[in-house]
């Protein structure tokens, strides 16, 4: 496991899981942005499509989808030094209310013009602040569980959180140790 220092600033990092030549972060654009891809996507997943977002039309999924992403990756990509990534975001699980060491988060776009935006970043919080994405999705269901896509981004969370974990890293300065003796 690689992680990439997205802002170089060690405040946004990405996994680049073993044998894979791009981290997490950049797979999930550029998906985001391969219309082959989202076509097959939104046709494989158009009953979600239609009953969570009432969309049946193919091209407009996948038109918002490259505007979305797009405006989210800008977010991630252009964070100034004084942004505060708190605000970028918040407890994978709604319910919850209180900090967990390494607490699994997402994020995504607030105030979409057309419709809420189902893109999502999955990330583990080091401490506030200090983010690692670990992938990302288009979800179209009420919660990851009802399909194999989201499941597989709670199974890389999982995975990233062990890792941290097995290597006794529980906070960004543990983090930077582990990096700096790379």
């Amino acid at each position: 496991m690689i992680f990439d220092d997205i802002t170089n600033d060690h405040r946004l990092w990405a996994v680049r899981f073993d044998g894979e030549g791009k981290n997490e972060l950049m797979k999930v654009f550029y998906d985001w942005a391969d219309v082959t891809w989202l076509r097959s996507f939104f046709k494989e997943n158009i009953n979600d499509l239609n009953a969570y977002f009432k969309i049946t039309d193919i091209n407009q999924a996948i038109s918002d989808t490259i505007d979305d992403a797009k405006r989210l990756r800008y977010l991630m990509l252009d964070i100034s030094p004084e942004a505060d990534l708190n605000k970028i975001f918040r407890p994978l699980d709604n319910n919850q209310a209180s900090d967990a060491m390494l607490q699994k988060e997402k994020a995504r776009l607030k105030g979409a013009v057309r419709h809420s935006s189902w893109l999502r970043l999955y990330a583990i919080k080091l401490t506030p602040g200090v983010y690692i994405i670990t992938g990302g999705a288009i979800k179209l269901t009420a919660t990851m569980q009802e399909r194999e896509h989201t499941r597989l981004e709670l199974v890389k969370m999982d995975k990233v959180r062990r890792f941290l974990l097995e290597e006794n890293i529980i906070d960004d300065d543990g983090f930077i140790d582990y990096i700096g003796e790379l």
